[in-house]
């Protein structure tokens, strides 16, 4: 509290430099500049506020939440004419990418213009998020490249065979493809057919978005993408780019007007119609071709916008936001590495529970699965959560698997359309490494008591017996798998069944098969927790819970403890690796990341 008010007390005395600054950061008919490249996630990163070593500063990757921060703004402040996007890359997940491009539609509809300048041309990442734009403009020499999604599966079944490595898989669910690429040389017609699905979808909402962005039918769109690429002048002739221009020609044409735009070109636009997004077609605004024009960076206009405001001094209700990203271990043993460890989550889980100012959660799950004892006793933690507090799960690029099973307990799970999720089934895999240690002249010789001491040793294969042991285990484990989706959503296990398999829907999928509730980003999971509160809720605000130390468990409540879900799956050998470093001795419940980058 003390901190609080030294702080507001500074703020105050320099109200007046701040509001000058305010005055200056945003001059009538100036641009914001918006830059974008590198990496884009969903939820602001926590700044770290002590250093203890110097080292180079990482750049932060942009989030999805800070555009919508400065889109508010923007949206309130009569000077500036709109937001431009300066797009050098883009690395984001498909619905990260979905979400912001939402985002800049909704700045759109709020009255402000919006136009893209892309220096280095555009591939299919790139172009989508354009298409939310009133103009697209290129630097020269460069290509425009919506080539649409591709998938490529590597199997090593012979490559371990050279080598003298025996995999043997074991697999509950006819689409669970994880342990494939040990023991095939070509995709499975199951794997092929659910890969086929997703793609389906992503393409889909690729020629959905040029088409409503660009003001042509889909079959244009479609047509674009099938002939891509296109060098910068063919894209403009085309249609599929206004312009193409250098940097230091650009804040001319904003200026002046002379930017076409696709809303502007009689051959593409209908008269007398609307941008998709319900804002007026046409050129520049007014308030850009009358006056001078100035570019004002969005940290600099942030900034100033921020340095008006005052910090709370007493504690406030929050909205906590849990998020669960990457692998799914036990405890993380090394820092840097993109883990959902049990030992924070638990902690954070907890705290949320105890803290009286956490009104609700949002669970924001972006992971693949991991292990399989962390995943239950994270699920656990949620579902005692779930008790006393409305929880919200929100899944991101990725929610399979462990990240599913997380997720299942929550009130209600939102997903964009394009989140890969699902993929209950189970999945087994051992290597036996008899012929390469006798290649390399090793021998084993082995001396137990026990018919079946030696079950883990990655020296022999299984027997007949011991393969009908982990059969059958693994139908246990599928049982209860089934049984943990049942109960989250509120369905018998015989509706379920079907839908399991191991199989990954795309997110439109799910919500149409009862997997997922609704539709939509961190902003729609935001809202339905807010609605599940009440109308106290509205002026709440989000806030990252995180919680390091131990905290301890609160007191038994009569409920019914899952049971443990056991899985060893495959997201790839580079995956495998990792959750060997961080699980290792554990079980792991994981789907295979063969399909999570569809690029």
């Amino acid at each position: 509290m003390i901190a609080a008010l030294l702080v507001n007390l500074l703020r105050l005395l320099l109200l007046p430099v701040s509001a000058l600054r305010w005055a200056f950061a945003a001059p009538r008919g100036g641009y914001v500049v918006l830059e974008i490249d590198g990496r884009v996630v969903d939820l602001q990163p926590p700044r770290v506020r002590l250093a203890l070593s110097w080292r180079p500063r990482k750049r932060a990757p942009l989030s999805v939440e800070r555009v919508r921060e400065l889109g508010k703004h923007l949206m309130k402040d009569p000077r500036p004419a709109g937001l431009l996007l300066r797009i050098r890359s883009v690395h984001a997940g498909p619905a990260v990418a979905a979400s912001l491009r939402d985002a800049l539609l909704e700045i759109r509809a709020g009255g402000k213009d919006v136009v893209a300048y892309l220096p280095m041309g555009a591939d299919t990442t790139t172009l989508l998020l354009a298409s939310a734009a009133r103009a697209i403009v290129v630097g020269p020499e460069t290509m425009v490249s919506p080539l649409g999604f591709a998938v490529e599966g590597r199997y090593v079944r012979r490559a371990l065979e050279q080598v003298g490595v025996e995999p043997e898989v074991f697999a509950k669910g006819m689409y669970k493809n994880a342990g494939e690429v040990l023991v095939r040389d070509t995709m499975s017609a199951a794997q092929r057919e659910q890969v086929g699905a997703l793609l389906d979808g992503r393409l889909g909402d690729l020629t959905a978005a040029l088409a409503q962005g660009r003001r042509v039918d889909r079959e244009t769109a479609a047509r674009w993408i099938d002939e891509a690429p296109f060098g910068a002048e063919q894209a403009v002739a085309r249609g599929i780019v206004d312009a193409v221009a250098y940097e230091d020609e650009l804040e001319h044409m904003l200026v002046s007007g002379s930017l076409p735009s696709a809303t502007a070109a009689p051959r593409r636009a209908e008269s007398g119609a609307q941008d998709a997004d319900g804002a007026s077609g046409g050129g520049a605004p007014a308030a850009a071709r009358h006056s001078k024009n100035r570019l004002v960076s969005a940290d600099r206009y942030l900034g100033a916008r921020r340095a008006l405001s005052l910090t709370p001094v007493w504690p406030r209700p929050v909205l906590g936001v849990i998020e669960v990203h990457g692998a799914i271990v036990s405890r993380a043993h090394f820092r840097g590495a993109s883990l959902a460890s049990e030992e924070r989550l638990v902690a954070s889980l907890r705290a949320a529970r105890q803290n009286p100012r956490v009104q609700g959660v949002i669970l924001h799950v972006d992971s693949p699965g991991g292990s399989a004892l962390a995943s239950d006793r994270i699920h656990h933690e949620v579902t005692r959560l779930a008790e006393v507090k409305p929880v919200v799960a929100c899944l991101s690029n990725v929610a399979a698997s462990g990240g599913y099973y997380v997720a299942a307990a929550a009130h209600a799970i939102v997903a964009q359309p394009q989140t890969i999720t699902g993929s209950i089934g189970v999945v087994s895999a051992r290597f036996a490494l008899g012929p390469l240690l006798e290649r390399l002249g090793v021998s084993t010789d082995v001396v137990k008591r026990g018919a079946r001491a030696d079950l883990f040793s990655p020296s022999r294969k299984l027997d007949a017996g011991e393969r009908a042991v982990v059969e059958r285990e693994l139908d246990a484990i599928y049982a209860a798998f089934l049984r943990v989706v049942a109960r989250g959503r509120r369905r018998p296990v015989e509706e379920i069944e079907p839908l399991a398999q191991g199989r990954v829907y795309s997110g439109a999928e799910a919500q149409a098969r009862g997997l997922v509730d609704m539709l939509g980003g961190f902003e729609r999971a935001l809202h339905e927790l807010r609605q599940m509160i009440g109308p106290k809720a509205a002026a709440i605000e989000p806030a990252i819970v995180r919680a390091s130390r131990y905290i301890p468990p609160p007191p038994l409540l009569p409920a019914p403890v899952p049971t443990l879900l056991e899985l060893v799956g495959l997201r790839g050998i580079a995956q495998e690796v990792a959750l060997a470093i961080h699980c290792e001795g554990e079980r792991v419940l994981a789907y295979c990341a063969e399909a999570d980058d569809l690029d």
